[in-house]
């Protein structure tokens, strides 16, 4: 897969205990790669990352600790960089702003200062969200080429994000002089709402609906009619690597910003994806009650992925309807027979995507 690009290469990922993190490092893992990753531990009473016990090399510090991250790039000297390490939820930017912006936004700064300084970095993938755009709650997706802004501070935290990689990319890692004054090419990902097995975040939809359902208890859902762009967790994954194997292999044109997200059916509203995961499960017990002193919150969000299917030759693999199934799946296994599903999950997005014939299985 991905031209065997890396088999033998040394990965940096950083926010390997985080729920994207976890499968991509045990996605590079089986690819061959010798992964370092950089983290916080993880302080919920499950972490997909040390049930996968993928041996990988672990490094706890915080990106907001700049000199920590460039001794330990500086020390493993990787070949690309995945940075996924960041303040992940809207809710808690509303408590905690300043913490939110420093994670998100020097932390990035850290990360990519890092990258600038240690010769061994080729490539560098910087991951923000769905959510740099400035909303304007229109149906219409949201293309790389549109402004980025943000209400809360989460969102506002990932404009300032893609900015900042902008920022480096055109001083530091230039496209125009790649291989004459630098060579490191730099490209962002911007994803929609991830779901799968593993996550155990707080106030989040999927796994606080899973750990009530464990728990035998209803779960209330704030924002039924919210919509947002749902995918499995490893349709972004493919993209990313995608992409890094494209820097790897001195594509200068793939150094730029970029949208993975699913095809127009999956751009559902929270009601239905509640009650599609309660179809594969009959543990989860849902009730709706918007609170009415609530944050705001985007209500209509979407992504236009007409870039990324054109130019990369990719695209969402998993129906909408096999996304939730696999999504409950995995955590009803997990709950009641105590199995991981990762392996499972990810053999079988590797099988459909070979029968689509998708690129990045070659």
């Amino acid at each position: 897969m991905f031209n065997n690009i890396y088999s033998g290469k040394k990965v940096l990922l950083t926010g390997h205990t985080g729920f994207k993190g976890s499968w991509l490092a045990f996605w590079l893992k089986k690819l061959g790669a010798e992964v370092c990753g950089v983290a916080l531990p993880m302080a919920t009473e499950h972490v997909h990352a040390n049930l996968l016990k993928t041996g990988m090399r672990s490094e706890y510090a915080d990106i907001r600790d700049a000199e920590k991250i460039f001794q330990i790039m500086a020390d493993f000297k990787p070949d690309i960089v995945f940075h996924l390490a960041a303040q992940p939820l809207v809710r808690l930017s509303y408590a905690s702003p300043v913490e939110t912006f420093a994670s998100n936004v020097m932390g990035t700064v850290h990360v990519l200062d890092a990258c600038r300084k240690v010769d061994s970095v080729r490539a560098v993938v910087a991951i923000s969200s769905d959510k740099c755009y400035e909303n304007r709650e229109q149906t219409a997706g949201y293309k790389e080429t549109d402004p980025m802004g943000g209400y809360d501070p989460y969102s506002a935290s990932k404009g300032c994000t893609e900015l900042v990689i902008s920022s480096y990319r055109r001083s530091f890692f230039n496209n125009e002089t790649f291989g004459k004054k630098h060579h490191t090419l730099l490209a962002s990902g911007r994803a929609g709402n991830v779901i799968g097995g593993g996550d155990w975040a707080a106030d989040r939809l999927v796994p606080d609906i899973m750990k009530a359902a464990a728990k035998g208890e209803t779960v209330i859902i704030r924002s039924p009619r919210a919509t947002r762009p749902w995918q499995h967790v490893l349709e972004p994954l493919s993209g990313y690597l995608l992409l890094g194997e494209k820097l790897l292999e001195e594509d200068v044109s793939a150094a730029c910003g970029w949208n993975f997200g699913p095809a127009e059916n999956g751009h559902i509203c929270v009601e239905e994806v509640t009650s599609a995961l309660a179809r594969e499960w009959d543990h989860i017990q849902i009730k709706t009650d918007p609170p009415a002193d609530a944050p705001h919150e985007a209500g209509l969000l979407a992504l236009d992925c007409t870039k990324a299917r054109r130019e990369l030759a990719w695209k969402s693999v998993w129906t909408p309807e096999e996304t939730f199934r696999r999504t409950a799946a995995w955590y009803r296994e997990f709950y009641t027979e105590g199995r991981i599903m990762t392996g499972d999950d990810l053999d079988a997005y590797i099988a459909a995507a070979r029968k689509e014939n998708l690129e990045w299985t070659k």
